[in-house]
């Protein structure tokens, strides 16, 4: 059966690297000069391609087929997925990661914007977090309201669901280079937030926010407590450097003990096809004492990520990555520490649909993976992925 699983996969990564020509339209002649007329007035501009009354609309549709080399069965503790990934954790069965649909209109000096979800992602994500009562969102990934004044130099508030400021990647694969997301941002950062958040340009380079809000995945909480965020963004020609920073009690019924996470990634961009980050993690939480029904235990994590992203023409783009990831107690379901490498093709059919093809192998120092329904026989996994998404809108 292994046998027989390489060579359909080997032959479906064939087939697809195989493509390389798509046929150019040709442009009509020019048309025929008329008569000298009446100068007219100018057109008022076109509407965006997509668009609802004041609302620009757009959204995609990601699915894909992962083979996991280990073989984990449905009826194992662990069950049927890739162990450490998030969205694309499904396996062996083709799958839908998300499908979303955006509405936003940019502050004027108001502005809204909602984003639609379902699909696995949207499983994970609202998921509730330790602190949360309530409806997490069901269907929502984001929901906010903007002001941005028009002579405030460049200030900007919104209030309402958004997603966090911390790490290299974001919740839409489209808008990674590899189709997987790293270990950072599966088990280092949270997803969202609740609450109000702030930009302000400090120079022409330079942006400072700060943000107040309901902690980490949670629309309400059980402790009353906030957390407040810092965010900076350097931005240069060839290169930007993010700094973030949230703190706050993550304790459920209790403000008692705090948690902490620094944020940091260094983006380079040397020229217009070859781009590269680095990305480091450090969190901690501190569970409540024993007056508060914890044991008072310090649990930390950290982690770096290297990745960089070729795009060798209009069609075909290559990237990687590597990461570290130390869990010191157990986060990730165990302490150990992680090792983990990806390498992505992704090929674009015409403007608004690609293809990627992922390899992943993920390494651990204990006994983590399962393999067919035998949990915690295995120091590694190895899967491969085929990708299809397709998006539209505005701004594609």
């Amino acid at each position: 059966m292994m046998m027989n699983t390489n060579r359909v996969l080997q032959t479906m990564a064939a087939a697809a690297m195989s493509i390389a020509l798509m046929a150019t339209a040709q442009a009509p002649p020019a048309p025929t000069p008329a008569a000298a007329a009446p100068a007219a007035a100018p057109a008022a501009p076109a509407a965006p391609t997509w668009s609802v009354g004041p609302m620009d609309l757009s959204g995609f549709i990601d699915g894909y087929y992962s083979a996991n080399f280990n073989r984990p069965t449905a009826d194992s503790p662990t069950g049927q997925i890739n162990q450490l990934y998030n969205f694309n954790d499904n396996t062996d069965a083709f799958s839908l990661s998300a499908a979303k649909l955006t509405l936003n209109h940019d502050p004027d000096p108001i502005g809204a914007h909602i984003d639609f979800l379902y699909g696995r992602t949207n499983t994970l994500i609202n998921g509730g977090g330790a602190n949360s009562t309530g409806d997490q969102g069901s269907y929502i990934e984001q929901a906010f309201l903007s002001l941005k004044p028009p002579k405030a130099k460049g200030f900007e508030l919104d209030f309402g669901k958004f997603v966090t400021s911390a790490g290299a990647e974001v919740i839409e694969a489209k808008d990674n280079w590899n189709y997987s997301r790293s270990l950072l941002f599966v088990n280092a950062i949270p997803y969202w937030h609740f609450g109000a958040r702030t930009s302000m340009p400090l120079s022409k380079t330079d942006t400072f926010g700060v943000q107040l809000v309901n902690g980490w995945n949670n629309i309400t909480k059980t402790n009353g407590g906030a957390t407040i965020g810092l965010t900076n963004a350097l931005t240069k020609t060839k290169y930007t450097w993010n700094l973030n920073y949230y703190g706050g009690p993550e304790n459920a019924g209790t403000t008692n003990g705090m948690r902490n996470l620094f944020d940091t990634t260094l983006l380079l961009t040397p020229n217009s096809k070859f781009n590269a980050y680095i990305n480091y993690d450090y969190g901690q939480n501190r569970d409540a004492d024993k007056a508060h029904g914890g044991d008072g235990m310090l649990i930390h994590w950290q982690g770096i990520a290297g990745a960089f992203h070729e795009q060798a023409n209009a069609k075909n783009a290559i990237a990687g990555r590597y990461e570290y990831f130390k869990d010191y107690n157990g986060v990730t379901g165990l302490p150990q520490t992680l090792n983990e490498i990806t390498a992505t093709y992704e090929y674009k059919w015409v403007e608004g649909a690609l293809m990627r093809i992922e390899y992943r192998g993920d390494f651990s120092n204990q006994k983590f993976f399962t393999k067919d329904s035998t949990p915690l026989t295995e120091k590694s996994q190895s899967t491969l992925t085929v990708a299809f998404i397709a998006f539209f809108g505005p701004k594609r």
